[in-house]
């Protein structure tokens, strides 16, 4: 077999670390992690960045005196690190705000940012002696997508600016929708419509939140999950809310388990009864333990079926190791690689690091540093190999936390460390290895666009490292403000999956996890594997809110329709509606941090005033809601119509 020729030789060695492209590649690092931590904390999903940061990128050194196709490289692969930690982070970390109570205790800028740095290292120094094994000996068999799609931005580098117009756009659209929206007040930002307790059909909800960021992961991820996702909102809000509603009005004593922040009904003095509940009080007691089983069951069933790239990857892992030689040591520039003695040492400093560290859950604890040195190589493993078959943007990391966490409170209760003094500690473990596992799988995107390019991994390596430090220092600070300004939990800011990780360990730890309702959600994901659907997209929305899956769904049937008006030639990751959501999603994210930091200077309330000369636009009445939904078809038509230009 002919041996694979990159973009850029290895006898070439045009410019590539350079100040500039780490410059740019810190504020791009910066801009997307803020915007997945708010993503992440409204939505609980996240998607990969690299793409547009790459074109972004093109556009802007080109205004500066231009750039080389391996500065532009330098430049996604320190941006892209900021999305990726930040991702791991608004999963776990802000689950402490509910292990009380010591959690809330951990949760301050300096733990949340030495958690971050440290999942972050992990992930990059995890790859390092995977990328001969999976990027380079692989390179036929795992097509890693993203990485591949950017690599097709940049080879096409003098088409940058078309591209970034698009990019530029979506980001000016979305970020004008939602400042209208949510800082103007001049429309609804959800519309819907809950069924009366006393109807035939009661609590039956169905409502949309307008955000333009969820339209635009909607297009990015497609019809298929989409619709996937959607269809577990509709079973939980249209079929087990109504019918538990339904059985609820027969029973005259409280139904455990009864959501704390729903334990005594005001109007009566005693707990609530299930007639008495509203729909979001319906889902928060009970139908979200029914989710969490399914995303559990999902999670262990994608890990189960991942069994032989598992044990294919840890053989690869242990050949990696072993490289030796002229190419091991680095002599060609696209083979140098951080030194090996630099990635065994700096794990081992990273668990001292763990160990010693004052005011983290870890310190003084030799086992949780083992642990996470274990769990964070072996899930990194398994994310590198697992994003190289399906992308990033559909990587299963909640199901690697959840086994995480399962083994280590198993393990806990084991040694006798069971009750709320140890749900800190096993959260770190988890925070750290799922955040190590998010950036491995990125890391690996990112080598194997390098690979084709014909970057030098060394100054990959060096470049997401950098982008960790950096970025975590803003991803910390935007996920306390948030939670300063409307509370971690709360409507605004859910933060689905670390709600889900503090019922998992709590649950475990406290042995009080409502099994019965939990076995119900792991039977139905059971169910939909035996139907042969892969059940973890379905288990995500049967434990979101079905506003937040909804108009998802509604982005991917726009990119249903943009498909079947293309030709399979014009079809492609790097197409321009891709281009364009991504840039949606990140304005309205930045325009949701823009509000918050308005709410929280207490500035809001003039801006809002505004919405009030349009009554009709933003009321609780049927035209209210008619009006709402019509601007966001037109959203979602302005989307369609971008998707099917021409990229040239």
């Amino acid at each position: 077999m002919a041996r694979w020729s990159p973009y850029v030789p290895p006898s070439q060695s045009p410019a590539e670390f350079t100040a500039k492209a780490i410059v740019l590649g810190i504020l791009f690092g910066l801009l997307f992690g803020a915007s997945t931590v708010y993503l992440g904390l409204r939505a609980g999903l996240t998607v990969s960045a690299s793409i547009p940061i790459a074109v972004l990128a093109i556009s802007v050194l080109k205004k500066f005196g231009g750039s080389t196709i391996l500065e532009n490289n330098i430049v996604q692969t320190i941006g892209s690190a900021g999305e990726s930690v930040a991702g791991g982070v608004v999963f776990t970390i802000p689950a402490l705000i509910f292990l009380l109570p010591y959690g809330p205790n951990y949760f301050n800028y300096l733990q949340i940012t030495m958690l971050t740095l440290a999942g972050g290292v992990l992930g990059v120094l995890m790859m390092v002696p995977l990328r001969r094994a999976l990027i380079v000996k692989e390179h036929a068999t795992l097509p890693y997508p993203e990485g591949t799609a950017c690599a097709e931005v940049l080879v096409a580098g003098e088409r940058g600016g078309r591209l970034a117009a698009l990019v530029f756009g979506g980001l000016g659209v979305g970020a004008l929708w939602k400042a209208l929206s949510w800082i103007f007040n001049l429309f609804r930002t959800e519309i819907g419509y809950a069924m009366p307790r006393a109807s035939q059909f009661p609590n039956a909800t169905l409502a949309v939140d307008i955000s333009p960021e969820y339209l635009g992961v909607g297009y990015v991820i497609g019809p298929r999950i989409a619709g996937t996702m959607v269809a577990g909102g509709v079973l939980a809000w249209l079929g087990l809310l109504p019918l538990l509603s339904i059985l609820g009005a027969f029973i005259t004593e409280p139904f455990p388990p009864i959501h704390p922040n729903f334990a005594v009904n005001p109007a009566t003095g005693r707990p609530f009864l299930i007639s008495e509940m509203d729909p979001g009080q319906l889902w928060s007691a009970y139908i979200r333990y029914i989710g969490a089983g399914g995303v559990l069951a999902a999670g262990i069933i994608t890990l189960a079926r991942t069994i032989p790239i598992i044990v294919s990857s840890a053989r690869g892992s242990l050949r990696g190791f072993a490289v030796t030689g002229p190419e091991g040591s680095g002599w060609v520039r696209t083979e140098r690689d951080i030194p090996m003695g630099v990635v065994l040492g700096g794990s081992l400093l990273l668990a001292i690091f763990l160990f010693a560290s004052p005011g983290l859950p870890t310190q003084g604890n030799v086992l949780t540093a083992v642990l996470i040195l274990i769990f964070g190589f072996f899930f990194a493993t398994v994310s590198s190999r697992i994003t190289g078959l399906i992308g990033s943007s559909s990587n299963p990391i909640s199901g690697m936390t959840i086994a995480t966490l399962i083994l280590t409170c198993v393990l806990f209760v084991a040694l006798g460390w069971t009750g709320d003094l140890y749900a800190p500690i096993a959260l770190s473990v988890g925070a750290i290895v799922c955040i190590a596992a998010a950036n491995a799988g990125t890391t690996s995107q990112d080598l194997k666009t390098g690979y084709i390019v014909g970057a030098t991994p060394l100054y990959q390596q060096l470049g997401l490292i950098i982008g960790v430090l950096t970025s975590g220092l803003i991803i910390g600070m935007t996920t306390l403000y948030m939670h300063q300004v409307f509370g971690i939990g709360s409507e605004a800011v859910p933060a689905p999956q670390a709600t889900l990780m503090s019922t998992i360990i709590t649950g475990l730890l406290n042995q009080n996890l409502p099994w019965g309702l939990v076995l119900v959600g792991i039977f139905i994901a059971v169910t939909l594997e035996l139907s042969g659907i892969h059940s973890l997209s379905f288990a995500v929305g049967l434990y979101l809110p079905i506003a937040t899956t909804a108009p998802i769904f509604a982005g991917g049937l726009v990119r249903a329709w943009v498909e079947r008006k293309e030709s399979p030639a014009q079809q492609s990751d790097v197409g321009a509606g891709t281009l364009f959501s991504s840039g949606l999603i990140a304005g309205g994210s930045i325009a949701g941090i823009v509000f918050a930091i308005l709410v929280g200077t207490g500035t809001i309330a003039p801006l809002q005033a505004i919405g009030t000369a349009f009554p009709f636009f933003h009321e609780e009445t049927l035209l209210g809601h008619l009006a709402s939904s019509a601007l966001f078809i037109a959203l979602a038509i302005i989307v369609g119509r971008m998707a099917m230009r021409t990229v040239e």
